[in-house]
């Protein structure tokens, strides 16, 4: 194996979960208090900082996202493409998961629970941004914290690097398009033009950077490498919760005139991890796939890449729109859900064996 792969294992095996993101919901709650207390406490501010916009792209959240993504992007080796071929089967489960039912089984959930049974508990004016929150959320499957998960259920490294990889790669073109699609169904329009930029900005530039970044870093070594990677990591969960405290600031007044929303949002959150992660560890064993492929494959079909989905909810919809506002209740769920569906499927590994 050349050093490239080796590093290429070793990462998609994935670190043990630091305290810090064991504890993520716990950060995004604390970022809830202290944005809304900013929010309150120095309105200008935050209104001046959602002015800096450029071409409808706010300057401080683009940098914030970037900081987010790209270290993420970075463990991303496109070159454990050519795993694809050891496991088929577990592909194919996870591809049809992530692209055919998981947004589609969304928009159905955003539909059902915002559009009716939850309407007349949510303002009327925000149930279309509800719904186009959701569906971002769902069109994005999980990148760099699905290593993590993979990890603790003992699942194959390289197919999960490359099930990651071939993701990627197929939402620079897909992402776009199917989120289109599905807020047309919902009956909601989205400048194409937005759209656009938003995927450029948000997966083309930061997979490009990344993946030279990425290659500049190996040509000095796997221990250099690694070196950098410990350095760059702690970016991407500090960008995020900045950028959590900026939007909370501006969603405070909402929240708190109607703080039923976030529970209400999680909702059909949570329905759709239990449903996909549950579909697509039943598919593997249907298929014959081994314990160690079905559970990355659960996992990838059950979480989601929410760092895109609130960076696209931000550039489509706002600061204030109720769009972002669900893509992270995502963000605050999704630590202990995945954790949840980590233990299930490590505890039900005698069932899946059985013949």
């Amino acid at each position: 194996m050349s050093a490239q792969c080796e590093v290429s294992a070793k990462q998609a095996a994935g670190a043990p979960m630091s305290v810090f993101e064991r504890y993520l919901t716990v950060w995004v709650f604390l970022c809830i208090i202290v944005g809304i207390a900013l929010g309150q406490l120095l309105p200008d501010l935050f209104q001046a900082i959602g002015r800096m916009e450029v071409a409808k792209v706010n300057l401080p959240v683009g940098l914030l996202i970037w900081a987010m993504i790209i270290p993420m992007l970075v463990k991303v080796d496109f070159g454990a493409l050519h795993e694809l071929r050891q496991h088929v089967k577990g592909i194919g489960v996870t591809l049809f998961v992530n692209w055919l039912v998981k947004p589609f089984s969304m928009a159905f959930l955003g539909w059902l629970f915002i559009r009716h049974l939850f309407a007349p508990m949510l303002p009327t004016d925000q149930l279309d941004s509800y719904i186009a929150g959701l569906i971002l959320l769902a069109a994005a499957p999980c990148t760099a914290m699905v290593f993590v998960w993979s990890r603790l259920t003992g699942g194959d490294p390289l197919f999960t690097l490359s099930q990651v990889a071939l993701n990627d790669g197929i939402m620079i073109v897909a992402f776009a398009p199917l989120v289109a699609f599905l807020l047309g169904i919902s009956a909601i329009t989205v400048p194409w033009a937005t759209l656009i930029t938003s995927v450029v900005l948000y997966i083309v530039i930061p997979v490009i950077f990344a993946q030279l970044l990425r290659k500049s870093l190996l040509v000095k070594g796997p221990a250099a490498f690694d070196a950098a990677m410990a350095m760059i990591g702690p970016w991407s969960i500090s960008a995020l919760l900045a950028t959590l405290v900026l939007l909370f600031a501006f969603q405070g007044e909402a929240i708190l005139k109607q703080p039923l929303v976030i529970a209400l949002l999680a909702v059909p959150i949570l329905i759709q991890v239990f449903f996909n992660s549950a579909l697509a560890y039943w598919l593997n064993r249907a298929v014959g796939e081994k314990h160690n492929i079905a559970c990355p494959s659960a996992l990838i079909g059950a979480s989601n890449f929410f760092e895109l989905a609130v960076a696209a909810a931000i550039s489509l919809f706002g600061f204030n729109s109720g769009a972002a506002l669900a893509t992270v209740v995502g963000v605050l769920i999704e630590v202990p859900v995945m954790l949840l569906v980590v233990r299930v499927v490590n505890n039900s590994k005698a069932w899946y064996e059985r013949t």
